[in-house]
């Protein structure tokens, strides 16, 4: 580890997201998603102590970012975004996987998250994740003027090192 919160990888810096990050965390999103979060979701719920967010950066700028909670032995990833230029090239699976190690440094002993049943890219991560479906939401994401289903998925999780300090501990 470098810097105290972050881990350089392969050119790709994983590091803590805060108050500092929100307009940067809302643009991201932008990128991503059609129904995309304000500045000040993004405020709200990073005021809780139970929230994180990590973010991607690159030599070129922010790349993607994670956004989860934890309460008691339970995670739950709120949204994942990695901006088009860099997907298909391991930024999410980096934060994926960080953010499990610090759900499970937080005491979580599982992670919930949903994902649209037609975001086949995302589906693949998740499943190559350990991830399974353990429910379906109907209607859940908005696209537009008609509705996609959400797919409720589980990772159980075992105890392991964290990529990046908690800085809430």
């Amino acid at each position: 580890m470098t810097g105290g919160d972050r881990r350089e990888r392969a050119g790709v810096t994983l590091g803590s997201a805060g108050a500092g990050d929100l307009d940067t965390l809302a643009a991201l999103h932008r990128q991503c998603f059609a129904e995309a979060w304000a500045r000040s979701d993004f405020a709200r719920i990073l005021e809780a102590p139970t929230s994180f967010a990590l973010i991607a950066r690159t030599a070129t700028g922010a790349a993607g970012f994670v956004l989860a909670r934890t309460v008691v032995d339970e995670c739950e990833i709120l949204t994942l975004a990695v901006t088009p230029a860099y997907r298909r090239h391991g930024f999410g699976r980096a934060l994926l996987h960080a953010a499990l190690a610090l759900a499970t440094s937080r005491g979580a002993r599982a992670v919930f998250l949903e994902v649209a049943a037609d975001n086949a890219a995302a589906r693949g991560l998740y499943a190559a994740s350990g991830f399974r479906m353990v429910g379906v939401r109907e209607g859940y994401y908005r696209r537009g003027a008609r509705r996609g289903d959400g797919l409720t998925l589980k990772r159980t999780l075992r105890r392991t090192r964290s990529l990046v300090k908690d800085h809430r501990r």
